[in-house]
């Protein structure tokens, strides 16, 4: 994933940061958003989120 660039400002209305983030995503390539979501759920849920098995859950429901 591609570091951020820290040292840049931008002062813009908040439509016009709307509009910047909605065309640099619709250009970005499918690598791109799939490294960024991955890395977002490494922020949101852990490492074991992307790491780990997605566990399966039974349920048994009684007959009648």
């Amino acid at each position: 994933m591609k570091s951020f660039d820290k040292n840049k400002i931008i002062i813009a209305k908040r439509e016009d940061l709307d509009e910047m983030d909605n065309k640099y995503w619709s250009n970005a390539s499918i690598e791109e958003r799939l490294e960024t979501i991955i890395y977002l759920r490494e922020c949101f849920y852990g490492k074991k989120a992307t790491t780990g098995r997605i566990q399966r859950i039974y349920t048994m429901f009684k007959r009648e």
